[in-house]
């Protein structure tokens, strides 16, 4: 436990229960966009730490009053101006209050009388405004150009003394823009992307508000994504109806690409075009079409949305991928590392995997605040775990503990965190904690591939095979560029579905075979009572594992029925295994 004295910033979202029964995904989405482009850049800004968030508000530790305090003006100041095209009733805005006082640090919390008057001096704040104690307006009043206007003494809840208490006033506000703005506005090494507004080609205003909307969609969705840093709607609205240069919008966003699109309704039927561009050299990455029949407008709207923030961050990956293999890692940012490190993941090799743990090591050394990278962390030494790639397991397997646990303390909001914690709590067997991560992760993202094929995966060990079967084949439609695995995914499902045929198809599409693929295709031959290719494919698995016994890879599966496990014993028996 330790004391010290601290100038602790408490903020907290306006009328969040109302906004979140009106619009809860939404809501969300728009809160953690605001919070990527601008809060936690403040934050950062100014030297503050995040010691807690809420779903609504967060708690931060500045230890210069001045640093808070400008951090606070700056918030408050930019949310104005992003507010100010938006409707009243769908704004989203902050109490801000400021306290200096003598704070008790205990497990990365904070606690203390500091404390309690930062939060009730928040609630006492005018909607977007700043409350702050009088400690803290004493050290800005000579420090700072603002106006600072005396409230008098002010009765809190649950303080017993009264506290007087200051009003910041951010008229005339003075912000310095950064040097460079549009380094600024790219965030930590991230691809910045602007979704502009689609355009309504079909000549009738009625498609306008479906045209807005899509690119509303996007947005959102494209925001869940914690490796991509949206522009938000409001910078890009601004190009509505205009015609634009692609590098001059690139330029004064800050973008590196840029997704355009258009509607047309065609009688019954609409068509939605979209492609993805690099600002740097003009160049088409991708372009698809979607033709729908025009039935219900809003299924149209959500099914497109969908598919086009499903497909759309793979593309980008293999753009980021393809300028990787030109890059040095010593050149790279944490970002950077931390892609490229995944790319060698998905190689699952043990040299790619030691490779794949050097970037990642250097993304989290460059960033130690990147939630994304600890969780990329835990998956590569997890792969290593797994495979028996590492020297010492137990020690790696803590390791991988350690750094979800770190991963889930920076952001319990990124779909990837759950979605590696599913993973390791399916490997020890803890199914009941693996859908919990896993539901959480699709409530997140619902449209991000590798989650979806997960959910597929889960259902399998869980005894619903079938739905596994769609859930995996829905991931393959999301990302028709999936990583060859998804088809090793699939196989399985149907192999526990009792469908052999569907199962030795599924398999045949890999490059190559694992022995444990190997014996998932010789028990479907064993139980088709085909015993040649069954012997053939036994003997392809002793080959890669000398050592292999039923029991000993039985232990490996994770079904929770007993029957799914006797079924896939009865396979390899029947197979020669025995």
């Amino acid at each position: 436990m330790e004391q010290r004295l601290a100038a602790v910033l408490a903020a907290d979202m306006a009328g969040y229960s109302r906004l979140m029964e009106a619009d809860e995904a939404g809501t969300l989405a728009r809160l953690r966009t605001h919070r990527i482009e601008l809060i936690d850049p403040a934050i950062a800004k100014n030297k503050g730490r995040i010691i807690k968030t809420t779903g609504d508000g967060l708690l931060v530790e500045f230890q210069s009053v001045t640093d808070a305090v400008k951090c606070a003006i700056e918030i408050q100041s930019r949310m104005r101006r992003r507010n100010t095209d938006v409707a009243q009733d769908r704004r989203i805005e902050f109490r801000i209050g400021i306290n200096l006082g003598d704070i008790i640090f205990e497990d990365d919390d904070i606690f203390g009388d500091g404390v309690n008057i930062a939060a009730r001096i928040e609630q006492m704040a005018e909607v977007g405004g700043i409350c702050v104690s009088a400690a803290v307006a004493t050290q800005v009043a000579d420090r700072l150009d603002v106006p600072v206007e005396d409230l008098g003494e002010k009765m809190l809840k649950n303080i017993s003394r009264p506290v007087r208490l200051y009003r910041i006033g951010l008229e005339g506000a003075d912000l310095p823009a950064p040097a460079n703005a549009s380094e600024a506005k790219k965030g930590p090494g991230k691809p910045t992307i602007v979704v502009l507004p689609f355009d309504n080609m079909s000549g009738d205003p009625d498609q306008e508000f479906f045209a807005d909307g899509l690119t509303e969609d996007i947005i959102t969705e494209l925001s869940r994504r914690h490796e991509l840093f949206v522009i938000s709607r409001n910078s890009s609205f601004v190009y509505k109806n205009q015609s634009v240069n692609v590098r001059e919008v690139a330029a004064s966003l800050g973008a590196q690409y840029l997704v355009e699109g258009s509607v047309r309704k065609i009688g019954e039927r609409v068509r939605v075009t979209v492609q993805l561009i690099d600002a740097a050299n003009d160049a088409h990455i991708w372009a698809d079409k979607y033709d729908r029949q025009l039935d219900d407008i809003f299924a149209i709207q959500d099914e497109v949305t969908a598919a086009i923030s499903a497909t759309l961050p793979g593309r980008l990956e293999a753009a980021q991928r393809d300028q990787l293999a030109r890059t040095k890692p010593a050149n790279m940012a944490a970002y950077e590392c931390a892609l490229a490190a995944k790319v060698l993941h998905h190689r699952s090799s043990p040299d790619d995997n030691a490779q794949a743990q050097l970037l990642i090591d250097r993304a989290v050394a460059l960033d130690p605040g990147y939630a994304h990278a600890h969780a990329w962390r835990a998956c590569i030494l997890g792969q290593s775990w797994v495979y028996g790639w590492c020297a010492d397991k137990d020690a790696t397997w803590a390791e991988v503990n350690a750094e979800l646990e770190r991963a889930l303390s920076l952001d319990d909001n990124d779909a990837d965190v759950h979605r590696i914690l599913a993973a390791v709590n399916v490997n020890t067997n803890e199914l009941t904690t693996a859908r919990y991560h896993q539901e959480r992760a699709l409530f997140l993202n619902p449209n991000y591939d590798l989650v979806v094929v997960q959910q597929g995966e889960l259902l399998t060990w869980l005894g619903r095979p079938e739905e596994g079967v769609e859930w995996i084949l829905k991931a393959m439609r999301l990302n028709p560029h999936h990583p060859e695995r998804f088809w090793s995914h699939l196989g399985k499902a149907h192999f526990a579905a009792r469908q052999y045929g569907a199962a030795i198809e599924a398999f045949m599409h890999l490059t190559a075979m694992d022995e444990t693929q190997h014996a998932f295709v010789a028990a479907c031959h064993g139980w088709r009572g085909d015993a040649l290719a069954a012997g053939a494919h036994m003997e392809k698995v002793k080959a890669l594992s000398p050592t292999f016994e039923i029991e000993t890879f039985l232990a490996t599966m994770h079904y929770a029925q007993e029957s799914d496990v006797e079924h896939l014993r009865e396979g390899l028996t029947k197979a020669g295994a025995g």
